[in-house]
């Protein structure tokens, strides 16, 4: 298990996208970073950490309570650091990496317990509104189509740049565009109703 990841000093900012294409040099380091940290190379899984957190993290907060995120983000890469020997082909750790994500998200869901939304009208002070009204946003992205939710969680909670999230993730600009403008679109409508 590497010590590169104590709890401390992981500051993870936090996408599912089809994320099987990338750039021919990104995927190419990839590679190389798999390989060295194969053989024991903590840093170079540190590397793929710092590439791939934010993906994750927002892959998950797409899907599962955020106070569950930040421990199931370690859990993943604690996964991911001991299958790397299981991935066959180093350059396609980032689609790795994002279904070792969705899967992690996929069982968090079947086991939390149901629980009863509050009214969106309820009335609140102070932070406890503004937490109330950050859930409902959050509720109401979750409700998007996929595509769009992941994409939005990349800009608005992650903060990437639309380049940002097109590198990251795989899809073409255009795509991310086309993702950010629609769900926004979708995102509006939702929260105006």
């Amino acid at each position: 298990m590497p010590s590169v990841f104590p709890a401390a000093d992981i500051h993870v900012i936090g996408d599912r996208a089809a994320a099987t294409r990338f750039p021919a040099g990104h995927a190419a380091e990839d590679g190389r970073l798999v390989r060295s940290a194969r053989a024991g190379d903590e840093s170079a899984f540190a590397r793929l950490y710092e590439r791939y957190g934010r993906i994750v993290h927002a892959l998950l907060l797409a899907r599962i309570a955020r106070d569950e995120v930040e421990d199931l983000v370690q859990d993943v890469f604690l996964t991911a650091w001991k299958r790397l020997d299981d991935l066959r082909d180093p350059a396609a750790f980032g689609g790795w990496i994002a279904m070792i994500a969705r899967n992690r998200a996929t069982d968090a869901h079947r086991r939390t317990a149901e629980f009863v939304e509050l009214p969106a009208d309820l009335a609140g002070r102070g932070a406890a509104s503004d937490a109330a009204e950050a859930h409902a946003a959050l509720a109401a992205i979750r409700a998007l189509p996929e595509a769009y939710r992941e994409t939005l969680l990349l800009r608005l909670v992650e903060g990437l740049t639309g380049p940002e999230i097109a590198e990251r993730t795989g899809l073409t600009p255009a795509s991310v565009r086309v993702n950010l403008h629609r769900g926004m679109k979708l995102l509006g409508e939702k929260l105006d109703r």
